[in-house]
């Protein structure tokens, strides 16, 4: 996987091989049927081999004679995080799609779910049940929010703690792999994400026996990861090639990188995508590396190189989202502020090259430049959404946008999404126009819970005040479970409606964009006033363009567009009805 020693337990012939990086303790044991010491080896490293070990085989590392715990680098936690560490044989699955190379990233309609509270069942397998419904409503990739070890029953992810070890609450390691090989068998990607700036707050016993994971600086959500260290930055990349190598995943969503504060020389994003770009060489397979990145960062995005350049595909773009927010919503509070003066004009800058923060000073960070210059990117770059995990989750209610919109308004953001070049992305149940919150849970015990539960309501006292009690406790099972999806709610009339709305929408840019994707250019819009329009080079030479009427109240057509070949919306009209989208292409 990665240069140096390999973390955790590896299994062959011999019996397994265990392996701690513990710079910090004076002595260590692998606990089985007994305690059988290690071998102290150069780097803080200890070492054994048991031959009697096997699958299955339950183990703990003793520190110094004291502390037991699990191991950092564990491919499975049958007792949750504190528990022992069990041995897995990855090469035991038969995979059915051998043949699986992936696809291109033009091809990129993005599902993002929640394994728990994606279906009644909530784990890998019950998830298995409905890709075909994403395969029927047009996408063709699927996104897991993260599956790392966390402490409880139920969890976001991102508080993971044991990173190579899908969360039992899912199922086994098997049932994760068998998600990812009826997800190919169906033609779908499947995206991980992954948490590299923190660990969890619960089951960390890493301070204790290496210290040196942890740099002095403080993320927003406990303390940062110190990628200066070599070790360090070997437990992330091999983690990153663990599970694309073991489980097969098509790819890696990358979360919050702009909170890496110690990235090291050079920096560990650099060094992490040449490692895939490595690996998908010598497989032979389409791998895409993708960032949530608040920093705007244009440099550290090309969707068009190998990833061995150090690169990554694409970046989820908020800036998008914020925009669409606040001209749906009227929202102002919080980073709204930077974009509700004028949305529209934040919507064509996006769609004409990328960020709509390239640079310029953000109100909402204190006057703080924000944004690197992107026009020069292709607009693969830049995966585009009206809501995810993030931006309902982290409402005080978990509240979706099809509480607070129109449906012309609604239906109108949609047409623009899902056939603008961009990527597109939904989040589970978006794709119906599910009403249902989503709201944050977690189930930590004692005074973590209560620091949790205090921090929350404190987060929105000021903003939301008028809520008080109505704000969910995060710790309730009650919780948790009004967020798990509404399977009755697609049959619905209104659930039958948006879904024929996005299945005609991608398939419309399955048919008449994707194929003309690879050479896309950023060419020009304007959003002067309630009309938004937007044009776009495709790699055929041609035009793709878009005319939009984006408010409540008829407009006249703007006269310099010539009618194209239309795609989406009919013949454009000389006025314009309230909310409404027309797409066209050929040469213009």
């Amino acid at each position: 996987m990665n240069g140096g020693a390999r973390f955790g337990a590896e299994l062959d012939r011999t019996g397994v091989t265990f392996r701690l990086w513990a710079p910090a303790a004076k002595r260590v044991e692998v606990m089985l049927d007994r305690a059988h010491p290690m071998q102290a080896q150069a780097h803080g490293w200890y070492q054994t081999t048991i031959p009697q070990a096997r699958p299955g085989t339950l183990y703990k590392y003793r520190i110094d004679g004291e502390m037991e715990v699990p191991d950092p680098a564990s491919d499975f936690q049958p007792q949750d995080v504190s528990g022992p560490s069990e041995v897995i044989d990855h090469d035991r699955f038969e995979w059915r799609m051998n043949d699986w190379r992936g696809r291109p990233w033009e091809d990129a309609a993005i599902f993002e779910l929640h394994v728990g509270t994606f279906t009644p069942g909530g784990t890998f397998r019950a998830a298995i049940e409905k890709l075909d419904h994403v395969v029927d409503a047009g996408l063709t990739a699927i996104e897991l929010m993260p599956i790392a070890d966390f402490a409880g029953r139920r969890n976001w992810g991102y508080d993971g703690v044991l990173l190579y070890a899908p969360d039992s609450a899912y199922g086994r390691p098997d049932d994760l792999r068998l998600l990812v090989d009826e997800a190919h068998a169906r033609g779908l990607m499947v995206f991980l994400d992954v948490v590299y700036n923190h660990f969890g707050p619960e089951g960390n016993y890493l301070y204790r026996y290496a210290p040196a994971f942890f740099a002095c600086a403080h993320t927003p959500w406990g303390h940062a990861i110190d990628y200066r260290v070599p070790e360090v930055r070997a437990f992330a990349i091999g983690n990153a090639l663990h599970w694309l190598e073991r489980y097969r995943f098509d790819g890696l969503r990358l979360d919050a990188v702009h909170a890496i504060v110690e990235p090291g020389e050079p920096s560990v994003l650099q060094e992490l995508s040449r490692a895939v770009g490595h690996f998908a060489a010598v497989t032979g397979r389409l791998i895409h590396l993708v960032l949530e990145n608040d920093d705007n960062r244009s440099s550290l995005l090309d969707p068009l190189t190998d990833p061995a350049q150090g690169q990554y595909r694409a970046q989820w773009n908020d800036d998008y989202h914020h925009a669409w927010h606040c001209l749906l919503t009227g929202e102002e509070q919080g980073y709204y502020q930077d974009y509700a003066p004028d949305p529209r004009r934040h919507i064509a800058r996006v769609l004409s090259s990328g960020f709509a923060y390239q640079g310029e000073p953000s109100q909402h960070r204190h006057d703080r430049n924000r944004g690197e210059a992107s026009g020069s990117l292709s607009p693969l770059a830049f995966v585009n959404f009206l809501q995810n995990h993030d931006q309902i989750g982290n409402r005080p209610l978990g509240d979706r946008l099809a509480i607070h919109s129109a449906e012309p308004a609604l239906t109108a953001a949609l047409a623009v999404t899902l056939l603008a070049p961009m990527p597109p992305l939904l989040f589970m149940g978006e794709e119906w126009g599910a009403t249902q919150p989503f709201p944050f849970f977690c189930d930590f015990q004692g005074p973590l819970a209560d620091a949790v539960r205090k921090g929350r309501r404190k987060e929105f006292e000021s903003a939301y005040a008028e809520l008080g009690d109505a704000i969910p406790d995060p710790l309730e099972e009650a919780t948790f479970r009004m967020a798990v999806l509404d399977w009755h709610a697609p049959a619905t009339r209104t659930g039958r409606k948006r879904l024929g709305l996005v299945r005609d929408l991608l398939a419309t840019r399955r048919r008449e964009i994707v194929p003309r994707l690879a050479g896309v250019k950023f060419a020009i819009a304007c959003g002067d006033g309630p009309i938004l329009t937007s044009d776009w080079r495709l790699a055929d030479g041609q035009t793709l363009r878009l005319v939009a009427n984006l408010c409540d109240a008829d407009a006249k057509a703007p006269r310099a567009f010539r009618p194209l070949r239309s795609i989406w919306g009919g013949e454009l009209p000389a006025v314009l009805p309230p909310w409404s989208v027309f797409w066209s292409i050929g040469a213009g």
